[in-house]
């Protein structure tokens, strides 16, 4: 079964990329680490930690999404609700709290979730972000707990991945084409 090292990037939309690196690395202190660009796009990606990025698409004629706000249930087609970026010291919360006050946005209080401590914001394209510091003793990857008194059957089966569930994948004879690697826009940066 593969293993996983983290999200290695999640990407999101914005209407204005300059407003973007001027909050995500200049208030946040995220180091943009990348960039691709057209007359059709521009694609730059943020590192959040060793492992993480955070990427964001502009495209010409995009335009803000209303607000939501985090965890609030919605009806209609939605994929998206909020994303957390952990950092590693309680007071970081504090320091996070104190700038993005400074810079004029919106900042929960400080809300203590029982496994992480967390405050809420919106970046300026409007995408729900909170921002994390894990509970010390209270490890869910560690310890996984399921406290959903509605829970179902599948949900009560335990947080390990189940086989059997999916068909196998059934072995033929392979041909090279099958696996060939097709250069995408990125291969710029090896050049």
């Amino acid at each position: 079964m593969a293993t996983y090292n983290g999200i290695n990037h999640i990407a999101m939309i914005t209407l204005d990329m300059d407003m973007t690196i001027r909050f995500w690395r200049d208030l946040l202190g995220m180091r943009l680490v990348a960039g691709l660009g057209t007359k059709e796009y521009r694609h730059y990606f943020f590192e959040i930690s060793e492992n993480d990025l955070i990427a964001f698409f502009e495209w010409p004629g995009v335009e803000l999404a209303p607000e939501k706000d985090h965890g609030v249930p919605v009806k209609g087609a939605h994929i998206f609700d909020h994303i957390s970026i952990g950092v590693t010291e309680f007071e970081h919360l504090i320091e996070l709290k104190k700038k993005l006050t400074a810079a004029g946005f919106w900042v929960s209080e400080i809300m203590d979730h029982g496994f992480i401590i967390s405050i809420y914001s919106f970046d300026p394209n409007h995408i729900p972000i909170e921002f994390s510091f894990p509970v010390s003793n209270v490890d869910i990857r560690k310890k996984p707990k399921m406290k959903d008194r509605l829970a179902t059957k599948i949900t009560l089966e335990g947080p390990d991945p189940k086989t059997g569930i999916w068909p196998e994948y059934i072995e033929k004879k392979w041909e090279k084409d099958d696996f060939e690697v097709y250069a995408g826009e990125g291969k710029i940066f090896s050049e």
